[in-house]
């Protein structure tokens, strides 16, 4: 089968032929003859299959009935999407598609200004690709009329059901037309997640490519059996490998996202990260170098998962083990894409034993256990993984800030004790800066020292008093000035300057 023979607009044939897409894949020659006569869908395919195609295609066909109708206007069309990543993904999808086209689109996420994105909404687009948490703040701020809405799509439904986005979704689709088309695609449903899409759709189709929930065939799978001290090590011995040439790595958190890519950059290996902490403008071009090449390893969270659309990803490295299957199944479905051959590599300690032994479940099959070769299993590690902790949690918290003690006690002169000033009953912040001042020019010695070559005194200025708790005189009221009283200096500070000739015996006031 063809694309012809599905039936698109000529202008829609013009851009699929632009792309390079020639006959459609299994799940979108299932799911778009379903989705063009307006039927309901739940889509279920491995990572990778064209899903997106699968149902940006058939909307953008019907977009160009109504342009031939003059019916466009208005928005027709929401796609919600669980990550930032992943609606933009989308959005490029349906901008290539669309270009021969008149239709207006907008990407929808957090992380940047919402001014733009709600001027979008104003000013009228037909598609709108949006996470669950951003649409619904611009919903709740009047952005955006719906009323002619014809068609909802919820992309990587599982996870979005799953993973806390269902009280979001259920708000936003309260406010849509009861009178819609909803389309569900994931690489993964479970049967529990398929009983709450019952409650958005009407009479679905259930649309199935392959086994429910299994990796591509496109992906071999191994699995590398490894102390956790030495993952880091086997890390860099695998990368270095001449096959090794674009590669996605996956750690569990943030910190260690980090923790990896420093060790990496310092080998020399050019390495992106990318985790939630990063802002959008930071991962957006975390993701267009390594797409472009620029970067050979990039090392992300789960977050990453979904939505990284990068060709040729040659092999997806799990450095821990993820905590359920089917976020195994997203991670190493970045990597045998449009039928193109990966390899898909997970380190396993033991305490990750458990959780392989439920994948293996959950996929239905054992998975080729695999020993580098060269790589010394009873070497030192690079770094411990108590090391790499303690280094992490000193970057976390920061320099500190503490006072160098002296090595040995120093005997200090009684006239260069510390002092304190205290006027009346409690100690100003004035009082207290001034005091700490003055201990530090006793420490240094260098308090009362005159410009010129001559004996130490100490001379009382007002820089060095602290403001008195007398009460002021009527002038000093009058003009708004406090009045500052003397105050006795320590004892052992007096001292006589030089006897001039015809002058006084006191120090002049500095």
């Amino acid at each position: 089968m063809s694309f012809h023979a599905l039936g698109f607009d000529t202008k829609i044939l013009q851009a699929i032929k632009d792309a390079g897409y020639v006959t459609p894949t299994p799940i979108q020659a299932e799911a778009i003859p379903v989705a063009m006569a307006g039927q309901d869908i739940i889509g279920i395919a491995q990572t990778g299959t064209g899903k997106t195609a699968a149902f940006t295609l058939p909307i953008l066909h019907h977009l160009s009935q109504l342009i031939k109708d003059g019916a466009l206007s208005g928005i027709k069309v929401l796609i919600i999407a669980p990550t930032r990543e992943l609606v933009v993904q989308i959005e490029d999808n349906i901008k290539g598609y669309a270009k021969y086209l008149p239709i207006k689109s907008v990407a929808i996420y957090g992380g940047v200004s919402e001014r733009p994105q709600a001027s979008a909404l104003r000013h009228g687009v037909h598609i709108v690709v949006a996470t669950p948490g951003r649409m619904l703040d611009l919903m709740n701020q009047k952005h955006g009329d719906f009323t002619a809405l014809d068609v909802l799509v919820l992309d990587e439904a599982d996870r979005m059901l799953d993973m806390g986005f269902l009280p979001d979704i259920k708000t936003i689709i309260k406010s849509l037309p009861r009178k819609r088309q909803t389309l569900m695609f994931s690489a993964t449903l479970s049967k529990e997640i398929e009983g709450l899409t019952h409650e958005f759709q009407h009479q679905p189709k259930t649309v199935q490519i392959g086994k429910r929930a299994n990796p591509a065939d496109t992906i071999s799978q191994f699995i590398y059996e490894v102390p956790r001290h030495l993952k880091n090590s086997l890390l860099l011995h695998l990368i270095i490998q001449p096959t090794f040439k674009t590669v996605l790595v996956f750690a569990r958190t943030r910190h260690g996202v980090e923790r990896v890519g420093r060790f990496l950059k310092e080998y020399g290996v050019k390495t992106a990260t990318l985790h939630s902490d990063r802002s959008q403008n930071q991962r957006i071009r975390a993701l267009k170098d390594f797409k472009a090449g620029l970067f050979q390893v990039l090392v992300a969270t789960d977050v990453a998962a979904r939505g990284i659309d990068v060709e040729d990803i040659t092999q997806v490295v799990n450095f821990d083990f993820p905590a359920n299957p089917e976020d195994y199944v997203h991670r190493i479905g970045r990597t045998g894409r449009a039928q193109a051959n990966g390899d898909a590599l997970s380190f396993v300690t033991p305490e990750d034993r458990n959780q392989l032994s439920n994948l293996e479940s959950f996929i239905g099959k054992s998975l080729v256990r695999k020993k580098a070769l060269g790589f010394d299993y009873n070497g030192p590690p690079s770094l411990s993984s108590e090391e790499e902790e303690r280094i992490d949690d000193r970057r976390k918290l920061g320099p500190r800030n503490h006072r160098q003690e002296p090595t040995q006690k120093q005997n200090i002169p009684p006239t260069h004790r510390k002092v304190q000033f205290v006027t009346g009953t409690q100690t100003t912040k004035r009082n207290r800066i001034i005091t700490s001042k003055v201990n530090h020019k006793l420490e240094e010695g260098t308090l009362g020292r005159a410009e010129s070559k001559g004996p130490k005194k100490w001379i009382p200025s007002e820089k060095t008093m602290p403001i008195s708790k007398t009460k002021n005189s009527e002038r000093e009221r009058s003009i708004g000035k406090k009045h500052v009283a003397p105050v006795k200096p320590p004892s052992g500070f007096w001292s006589k300057a030089p006897h001039n000739k015809g002058g006084s015996s006191k120090g002049k006031k500095r």
